[in-house]
């Protein structure tokens, strides 16, 4: 890779506008003072938001986009804005001026452009969403899909376990993830066929970087017992939303009671700096950036409503995997799966 990578930005992404997605990756350019960035989108616009933050705009080439994609948009109605901030944004990763795009844009739309340019990487059937969520352990957990795949066989959640894995050993700095199957048990006979094969097949592949530990249910994702967690992409967005979802219920939940009364008021003055640390143990900015894993370049999706701190991290998550490689190692990883997986859409053990 070179000394100074360069990350394409979707700067028309996302709900706060083109001001904050400057505030976020000038931040970013404060952690990496390498990164370089070559800016999508209304130019005039851009260059009015790079007013307050020179260093970012030494480090920027800004390329007008005329169109935008638009947060109702089908992604049949997206690819064909090859003009838009997007779909530039991911035409300059295709071409090897960017190593990475970075985009807060309609996530459906993403998706489909960055498939269709990019290509999976060979060995590689679907990409994958995945993204990091807060646990009570020490690290965060990688799940992977979250809503890339509706139906997924045992190939599928094989290869998602693997890119997964080689995600988790960048962004958690571990040398074998631990690694399980989103099911409805964890007995080893629970779950559909497909989960079941894909479990077979990861307890065979013993020489893959991950440490396999079979199931683990949808209220153990925030234990911290695990490190990365692998699902089909209807399943693992129902449990992405239920997450968010409790996590606002709690902390309004806390806030109306915390107001309910006096004595009430009282005790959230007391209980202040335990609330301060549990806001910022769910806030979803510091947890930001969802990647497609297994396309040929790095696509990193941001949340359409994160602020400025939430966009840092996106492109930091982009950083990281452009520093470390990430598409090598998944190709090198998938080798190691090779030998286990049959021409057909099934896949099937070694003879013993």
């Amino acid at each position: 890779m070179s000394s100074q990578p360069r990350i394409a930005i979707d700067a028309m992404g996302g709900d706060e506008g083109v001001r904050v997605m400057m505030a976020g990756v000038a931040l970013a350019r404060r952690r990496h003072e390498g990164l370089r960035f070559t800016l999508f989108g209304d130019e005039a616009r851009i260059k009015a938001a790079l007013d307050n933050h020179p260093n970012l705009r030494a480090a920027s080439e800004i390329v007008h986009a005329p169109d935008v994609v638009d947060a109702g948009d089908k992604p049949s109605v997206a690819i064909r804005k090859k003009t838009s901030s997007m779909s530039m944004a991911i035409a300059a990763v295709k071409a090897g001026e960017c190593g990475a795009a970075v985009s807060s844009g309609n996530t459906g739309a993403l998706m489909a452009m960055a498939k269709l340019a990019l290509r999976t990487m060979k060995g590689v059937d679907r990409p994958a969403l995945a993204a990091m969520l807060p646990t009570l352990g020490d690290n965060d957990v990688v799940m992977l899909d979250l809503g890339a795949n509706t139906e997924c066989d045992a190939r599928n959640l094989v290869q998602f376990a693997v890119m997964g894995a080689a995600y988790a050993r960048i962004a958690l700095d571990l040398e074998r993830p631990r690694v399980r199957l989103m099911n409805i048990g964890t007995e080893e006979m629970k779950g559909t066929e497909e989960i079941r094969d894909a479990a077979a097949i990861l307890r065979a592949a013993t020489s893959l970087p991950l440490s396999f530990d079979g199931f683990t249910e949808g209220d153990k994702i925030g234990r911290g017992d695990v490190d990365v967690i692998v699902s089909d992409g209807f399943s693992g967005n129902v449990a992405l939303k239920t997450a968010e979802g409790t996590a606002r219920f709690v902390t309004d939940l806390l806030r109306t009671a915390f107001t309910s009364s006096i004595r009430s008021k009282l005790g959230f003055l007391i209980s202040k700096p335990a609330m301060h640390l549990l806001r910022h143990h769910l806030d979803p900015n510091n947890h930001n950036g969802a990647v497609f894993l297994g396309l040929n370049g790095v696509v990193v999706k941001s949340h359409g409503s994160a602020n400025d701190k939430g966009v840092a991290n996106a492109v930091h998550v982009a950083a990281r995997l452009l520093e470390e490689d990430i598409t090598r190692r998944i190709a090198a990883d998938m080798h190691g799966i090779e030998g286990l997986t049959a021409p057909a859409s099934r896949m099937e053990l070694p003879a013993k």
